[in-house]
Parts: structure tokens; C-alpha cells; sequence
């Protein structure tokens, strides 16, 4: 594993995302992509970058790295982002989702990776970062002075773990407000209740949940299978039927662990993984 990469040059991400985050906030938080496991020069692995959850207030160790390492030992390229949570709001997080995937193909001949096949992977809130950069991911901008921006900011696949994915009705309190402050617009809970903003252009998609979870409803994955299934866009959904949340691996819950080789069907059906 190497040593964290700052997503944004000299370190600093975008300055007035965010007029309630104070500048001192924007200094002390360093957005990072850390490569797990790449290729060597001249490979073409597909890659996962995995976002792990916390609510939008910090980040899950244990769904970051050992995730990665497990999608590394399919024979995938793995890197994990660190994405800006409170006191960043919107669109802190999407910006740095988009820019990890950014990152990564703009140096996919050095990492060993296929820049058409690069994919994310997160976990709770960080599911919806997933979905968000999903649906709302930017494209290239073949004109930009920046190299990395030139590239396209939209995953190929999207792995989602007991995902938040609607700010409305079966929202996550603490997601919300950490993402969109206490007094969050109408319009924009709206948009970021991603049951809304999937189209065709949303990539084939991967979902799990426990059926029983106590903080993200099971609702956010049904409604969205739903929308991918209206929008025509290939999807697997997987419910199980009692689990806590913030399973990660679940490697403890027998009747859950068996998420990460339905997930890495999939992949081998995608042509990615080994």
C-alpha cells in the first residue's frame, strides 16, 4: 500500500464550495486517494476506488482498506478516498469522488489500470457518494488546463453497501444534516434523493442491505433498484434477511458474509474481476 495522494494540487480542495465552512476548516482537511493495490505500467486492471461510510461526519477504517484489499486479491487495481465530511457540506464529497476518478485515469498507464473500466465502491453515506458521483459525475473537459480534469468524473460500475440513497422519506437524519446543514433546501434534498436522479447514463450497479437495519432503511436500496429498472440500467440486488449495520465485510454474520462472493460474481461478469 502507498502513502496517501492529496486529490487537489498543493492539497487544497476547491476554495467556496461551502460558505458555512470556515476557511481554517478547508486547510485542516486534506481529501486523499490511497493506492492499495495497482498494476504494474502497461496493465489494464479494472479498479475499484472504494468511499468508505461514517455518516458524513468521518470515515469507517474498517470499510476502507481491508475492502480493497479483499477486491485486490480478485485481481482488481484498489484505492481507497478519504472525500470531505462535516464540516464540508455539498459538494465537497461529490467533487472528490469525481476527482479520484479523475485521478486514476489520468494515470492509468502508471497504476497498471484501464481507464474504461474504473468503478467505486461505498459503504452507508458513502454509498450515496457513490451513487451521487454515479448520477450526477461530471464529464471530461478536454480543454482544461488541468490534466486530471480532462478527464471523465463518472464511475463505469457502482457497488453500493447498505446504502443511504434517499434524503426523503427513508432519509438518514445524521447523513442529511451533516451533508446539507440543518435548514437544507427543498429543492436540493430533492435532487441528492438519488431514487430521482438516476437515468441511462447511471452505471450497472450492485446493491446489498440487511432487511432489519436499524439506521438506513432497506427502502433506499429497493427504490433505487427500482429507478435503475425503470431507466433500463443493469443492476444486482441482494437483501438480507437480519444484520446490524455497518457490517463492512460482515465476515462475523454468517448469514450476510456471503456478500462479497455475490459481489465478486458480478465483477466476473462485468469482465472485471479474476
Amino acid at each position: 500500500m502507498s502513502d496517501p495522494i492529496p486529490l487537489w494540487p498543493a492539497g487544497l480542495p476547491p476554495a467556496g464550495v461551502d460558505p458555512t465552512c470556515t476557511e481554517q476548516a478547508r486547510l485542516d482537511f486534506v481529501p486523499t486517494l490511497t493506492p492499495v493495490v495497482t498494476g504494474q505500467p502497461g496493465e489494464k486492471r479494472a479498479v475499484v476506488i472504494v468511499l468508505p461510510g461514517g455518516g458524513y461526519w468521518t470515515h469507517a477504517p474498517h470499510e476502507g482498506v481491508p475492502v480493497a484489499q479483499w477486491l485486490g486479491s480478485l485481481g482488481l487495481a484498489t484505492f481507497v478516498a478519504t472525500y470531505r465530511v462535516w464540516p464540508h457540506r455539498h459538494p465537497g464529497p461529490l467533487q472528490d469522488a469525481a476527482r479520484a476518478l479523475r485521478l486514476v485515469r489520468a494515470r492509468a498507464e502508471e497504476w497498471g489500470v484501464d481507464p474504461g473500466r474504473v468503478g467505486v465502491l461505498g459503504f452507508s453515506a458513502g454509498g450515496h457518494c457513490a451513487a451521487t458521483v454515479s448520477c450526477y459525475g461530471p464529464g471530461a473537459q478536454p480543454d482544461h488546463p488541468d490534466a486530471v480534469e480532462r478527464q471523465n468524473g463518472r464511475p463505469d460500475a457502482a457497488i453500493l453497501c447498505y446504502p443511504v440513497l434517499s434524503l426523503q422519506p427513508w432519509s438518514h437524519a445524521g447523513s442529511r444534516e451533516a451533508l446539507l446543514g440543518k435548514q437544507a433546501d427543498a429543492q436540493l434534498i430533492k435532487e441528492l434523493s438519488l431514487e430521482t436522479a438516476v437515468t441511462d447514463r447511471t452505471p450497472p450497479t450492485f446493491l446489498w442491505s440487511t432487511s432489519d437495519d436499524p439506521a438506513v432503511n432497506v427502502f433506499n436500496s429497493l427504490h433505487y433498484a427500482g429507478a435503475l429498472r425503470r431507466a433500463g440500467v443493469p443492476f444486482a440486488l441482494h437483501v438480507y434477511p437480519t444484520g446490524r449495520h455497518g457490517l463492512g465485510m460482515a465476515a462475523d454474520v454468517p448469514q450476510v458474509a456471503d456478500w462479497t462472493a455475490a459481489c465478486a460474481s458480478w465483477l466476473r461478469g462485468l469482465g472485471w474481476a479474476a
